[in-house]
């Protein structure tokens, strides 16, 4: 059956019994998100990023639905413990930390499963190298390749790893094979000017023009790096086996590089209103939280409790929510979204106090952190109820 979006009315019956506010996810639009990601990553391998799910529930049923679903990359080391603790293997954590504790519990994890620890520099390795030793495990260290691109008087990308060559990666790999109790198998390149970044942002004709022409150029610049770094460390004997790369925006031109060997994707599942400014493909929203109307302060104007849930990244009004459900609902720009309250704009049929207004949220896995339940809709019904991280007591960042 070809997915249809919901209706206001068809929402507001499925939430009528829940306590707002409340976050939902609709099972029938992740499944839709599910199949047109296969279909974009051909037969790419596809590893989730739970920072953009952060639901235990929900990452295990994108596993369970194509085997071309492989693996977990991590944003910390002690969820990649916390997951192999209820099951889950091949995690890939893709920060470096200098934490301790964090460290130890994911390498007591690593006796049973395989856990790849993501480094950038000595300092990683010789942490990570001492307390493999005492747990009495090899860690396996995945290098993080830096991708942004420097343009003159610019630099198009994000600030993240120092390793920006093979000469630079081939420096670190040989300080690397000092050490008795970690072994590099791994490269990792996040192209997050393509991946993350979108080119038909509303009212920024000339700036999307721009973009495009970055990410063109960009593109071969960054599948050469990756290239000649994989093929340099392997020339020096290191055994990288995985090769990772790209993210919801910028599958279609990280698979065609022969020496990726999987992709990540993450916020595609969810799809929040980040991603609708994409002009390559289109996903379904598919999560996101409900107000209720609090408040009737003046004609056509409503005030919801709650609401300012505001993703991260520098300040803008594209890291606010945007209204969902019902159509045509705008926001007060004087107040945008507030701590305790949001009012809101309104001239459809008439709205009652404790009525629910549908909200999206920018960026995906950040509206599970205000959330401890995630209400599981299907055929504009609540089929299920689970906890996100923050329901399971779990805040690892």
């Amino acid at each position: 059956m070809a997915y249809k979006r919901p209706t206001y009315s068809q929402y507001k019956e499925a939430l009528k019994d829940v306590s707002l506010p409340a976050a939902w996810a609709d099972m029938d639009a992740i499944d839709k998100n599910i199949a047109d990601i296969l279909v974009r990553a051909k037969s790419t391998p596809i590893r989730l990023a739970s920072k953009s799910v952060r639901c235990r529930h929900i990452l295990s049923y994108i596993l369970e639905q194509d085997t071309q679903f492989q693996g977990i990359m991590c944003y910390h080391p002690k969820e990649a413990a916390f997951l192999a603790g209820h099951g889950m293997d091949d995690l890939l954590i893709a920060y470096p930390s200098m934490c301790e504790e964090s460290l130890r519990e994911a390498c007591k994890a690593a006796k049973s499963k395989t856990i790849y620890f993501m480094i950038d520099c000595v300092e990683h390795v010789q942490q990570l190298d001492r307390i493999a030793g005492q747990e009495g495990v090899k860690a396996l260290l995945c290098l993080d390749l830096d991708m942004s691109v420097d343009f003159p008087g610019l630099l198009f990308g994000v600030f993240r790893s120092p390793i920006r060559n093979a000469e630079q990666a081939v420096d670190l790999y040989r300080a690397i094979k000092s050490f008795a109790n970690t072994e590099l198998c791994a490269v990792m390149g996040y192209e997050a000017q393509i991946a993350g970044l979108g080119d038909k942002l509303p009212g920024k004709l000339v700036e999307n023009q721009v973009v495009k022409k970055l990410q063109q150029k960009s593109i071969p610049i960054i599948a050469e790096r990756r290239k000649s770094t994989v093929e340099a460390l392997r020339n020096q004997g290191a055994d990288i086996r995985l090769v990772n790369g790209g993210g919801t925006g910028s599958i279609e031109s990280t698979i065609q590089e022969s020496i990726v060997t999987e992709v990540t994707v993450g916020s595609g599942f969810y799809s929040p209103h980040l991603f609708d400014y994409y002009s390559k493909f289109k996903h379904k929203p598919a999560a996101g939280f409900a107000l209720e109307v609090s408040r009737k302060p003046r004609p056509n104007m409503y005030t919801c409790t709650g609401g300012g849930y505001i993703a991260s990244g520098a300040a803008g009004t594209l890291k606010q929510p945007v209204p969902h459900l019902p159509l045509k609902t705008k926001f007060v720009k004087n107040e945008g979204l507030g701590e305790v309250q949001t009012p809101f704009t309104y001239k459809g049929d008439m709205l009652s106090i404790g009525d629910p207004v549908f909200m999206r949220h920018c960026k995906a896995g950040e509206l599970c952190e205000r959330f401890n339940f995630l209400h599981l809709l299907r055929d504009n019904k609540i089929i299920d109820t689970v906890p996100t991280y923050r329901g399971e007591d779990q805040c690892f960042v």
